[in-house]
């Protein structure tokens, strides 16, 4: 199989761009480092068509594989042919290959095989002929035969027609046509487990359901398998029987005295043999559909959680609420560095309003913090209440925000936050995580396992490595996107970065403790188990904010110095006037034509372009041009909410059916996807994504359940109240 055009085709890319790009990606190049730096190779693909290419890669070469190993295991039978050996090899996708490999997979001993060893099959072989002629019952009797075990010829005709449905079941085209018109016609059936009928549970909506396969949203497919592995649901896929029937009669049922037999065979064929193995298959297809929508919901999520603006240069108090064991607090510095920890206990059982007040205000006064982080688990409602009624009795500038404090348990127990604060509490821990996630989200949450950060949709219920896989994707591209700064990041950050692995990234901060800070970016390569190719992949993705060379606070990769020089020089400058003449370089490199540099200097469009935005704009940080996040002063209450109230909250969660919207209220509301737009939308990302501050408008409050409904749609004029 010809990989590159095949994936090309599927793509819709050109040969040449895989073709490339497979090359690099063997040669052991990183998918960020291709992305950014191999432009012209690959004519521009971004990191999600590589990322593509290498899934489709990787499945076809897994296919390769198979078809290889059924081939041989077939001719080790003495039973490949031609025709066989041709259908297996024009295969592409993994379920035909086994279609096709199942007559002659090891079994253990069925009723086929056992009739088949009563010397049965010749006469099954005569049945399946439906000869037009012929008369069966004298045919049946010359098999009986009670040497072995075939006393009459019921028990002959009996045999046959097993071997009839085996074979039938066997038969790979017929199961694929089965398969697809199941698809086709077939529902999803879900009923509630007898025992638990009339409890309540999350899953009540289907204790009497029904939808067509065809129709059914990944979402629901998830939430039906956790039905049924928490056993409140039965789940099954029904066909009307007749549809599917009439399928293998008009394979295999002819005219003649054995017809009436082959029909019955049939029948028993599908439903002894078929039709619970394509409904395993076509319910693991479903989940396999499913999980990949979940994973690329997380993804985008994650992504846009990740890449959230930094709060920089305020110190900020983190507060990670709770009720029995108290609310835990921590001050850091505008570096993140922790000044000063404690715990205050202002909700029941203690009830220590007044002196929680108090101390925060004490801390705050100490160390002018700007900001309060609160945590968004438990008590946090009710600590926002605290913290905006200090506000409003001081009358102080000290404003608040609700942070996600989702994988903050995980990070306290972590080994990482044990190096950082060995003498610290876990609980402690975590408030210093909340404070520092405001301050710089990316760098914090690297930190926490990818699953544990929680703004997806179902991730509990999806393949564990095969979601690891996808979010570690994720985090490194942002990492890529925003560059590291080599002398401030951690271990966790750094082995992000393209190329480094987590044992040479702690190498890189033991040298960094060890010899001082680093100047110059080729100082990598002194680092153990860092060799040539890793610094390829690495370099241009770290930044020296204090560096000897100021192209090294760029994404300028060492290779291309000498061509941004070049450029430097034509417009009259050099390297060390982005530091002190910025503004006059930014303004006369502004005026350039990248294609006649490119042609000038015999270089690539794409890397003239990239280094002229680079140059223009040394140290930035991409997440600077996103929205700041949305600070309050004060809280709302359910009691305070009323249909046709429009307010401005932020997106904390965007999933299949809608986005969940912080705005103020103890639980986030839901943006249905019919309420996101005046227009249609296939999925809500193409409306919101995560951090997002929208205008909302309240469509629907149920307080039973502490659920608010909400819209979107029509608010581009609408005054907030």
């Amino acid at each position: 199989m010809e990989f590159n055009q095949v994936i090309a085709k599927e793509l819709s890319l050109k040969v040449t761009q895989v073709k490339e790009a497979v090359t690099l990606l063997d040669g052991g190049n990183t998918i960020p480092f291709i992305a950014r730096y191999r432009k012209e190779a690959t004519e521009e693909l971004d990191e999600n068509a590589l990322r593509a290419i290498v899934e489709r890669l990787d499945y076809l070469r897994r296919l390769e594989q198979r078809k290889t190993e059924v081939v041989r295991l077939i001719d080790e039978q003495g039973k490949l042919t031609e025709e066989l050996s041709a259908q297996i090899t024009v295969a592409t996708v993994l379920q035909d290959v086994e279609d096709l490999y199942r007559p002659y997979k090891q079994k253990r001993r069925t009723r086929a095989t056992i009739a088949k060893e009563k010397g049965l099959e010749p006469l099954a072989l005569w049945l399946l002929a439906q000869y037009t002629r012929g008369d069966l019952q004298a045919e049946a009797e010359r098999y009986v035969n009670p040497e072995l075990d075939v006393n009459s010829t019921e028990e002959v005709l009996a045999g046959a027609m097993d071997i009839i449905a085996e074979t039938i079941a066997d038969d790979a085209a017929l199961r694929k046509r089965i398969r697809e018109e199941t698809f086709r016609i077939a529902d999803v059936v879900a009923t509630a487990v007898p025992k638990k009928a009339k409890e309540r549970s999350p899953f009540e909506m289907y204790y009497d359901y029904r939808e067509p396969i065809r129709r059914i949203p990944p979402h629901r497919i998830l939430a039906l398998n956790r039905g049924e592995k928490e056993e409140f649901l039965v789940v099954k896929i029904e066909a009307p029987l007749e549809t599917i029937h009439r399928i293998i009669e008009l394979r295999y049922v002819k005219t003649g005295p054995a017809a009436s037999l082959v029909q019955k065979a049939a029948l028993d064929a599908y439903k002894r043999l078929i039709e619970s193995s394509i409904e395993r298959e076509l319910r693991a297809e479903l989940s396999d559909r499913a999980e990949q929508q979940a994973i690329k919901v997380f993804a985008a999520n994650l992504r846009q959680l990740l890449l959230q603006p930094p709060v920089r240069g305020k110190m900020v108090l983190g507060l990670d609420p709770g009720f029995r064991t108290g609310c835990k607090w921590a001050v850091v510095d505008e570096t993140g560095k922790l000044l000063k920890v404690g715990v205050i206990y202002p909700h029941p059982p203690q009830n220590k309003r007044a002196e929680a007040k108090a101390i925060l205000r004490a801390a705050i006064a100490e160390f002018d913090a700007n900001i309060i982080a609160i945590g968004n688990g438990t008590a946090s409602r009710e600590s926002e209440e605290v913290v905006a009624e200090m506000i409003r009795e001081d009358g102080i500038a000290t404003e608040f925000i609700l942070v996600s404090e989702a994988g903050a348990s995980v990070y306290s127990a972590s080994k990482i936050a044990g190096e950082e604060f060995p003498e610290f509490d876990l609980s402690l821990r975590s408030a210093v995580s909340i404070a520092r996630r405001l301050q710089d989200p990316l760098a914090e949450l690297v930190k926490i396992e990818p699953k544990a950060v929680g703004v997806g949709q179902y991730q509990h219920d999806v393949q564990p490595k095969r979601l690891e896989e996808s979010l570690h994707g994720v985090v490194e591209s942002c990492v890529n996107v925003v560059g590291v700064d080599l002398n401030t990041a951690s271990a966790s950050l750094l082995q992000y970065v393209a190329g480094l692995k987590p044992v040479v990234a702690k190498n890189i901060v033991a040298w960094r403790d060890e010899h001082g800070k680093f100047s110059k970016r080729d100082q990598l390569k002194k680092i153990a188990r860092l060799g040539a190719q890793t610094y390829i992949q690495c370099a241009g993705f770290i930044r020296l904010p204090d560096g000897v060379n100021p192209l090294e606070n760029t994404p300028v990769h060492p290779e291309s110095y000498q061509l941004a020089e070049d450029i430097l020089k034509k417009i009259g400058h050099t390297p060390g006037d982005l530091r002190d003449h910025l503004a006059e370089v930014h303004k006369k490199l502004a005026r350039l034509e990248p294609s006649e540099i490119a042609d000038e200097f015999g270089a690539g469009v794409p890397t003239v372009r990239d280094i002229l935005d680079a140059l223009q704009r040394p140290g930035r940080d991409p997440r600077e041009d996103l929205p700041r996040p949305l600070l309050r002063r004060d809280v709302t209450h359910m009691e305070d909410l009323n249909e046709g109230m429009v307010l401005e909250g932020t997106v904390r969660n965007v999933v299949d059916f809608g986005a969940f919207v912080d705005i103020g209220v103890k639980h986030d509301g839901l943006v249905h996807i019919s309420q996101l737009t005046d227009k249609f939308i296939k999925h809500p990302m193409e409306a919101v994504a995560v951090g997002d501050i929208v205008k909302v408008r309240v469509i629907g409050i149920d307080k039973v359940r502490d659920r608010v409904s909400l819209s979107m749609r029509d608010l581009l004029t609408t005054e907030i109240c």
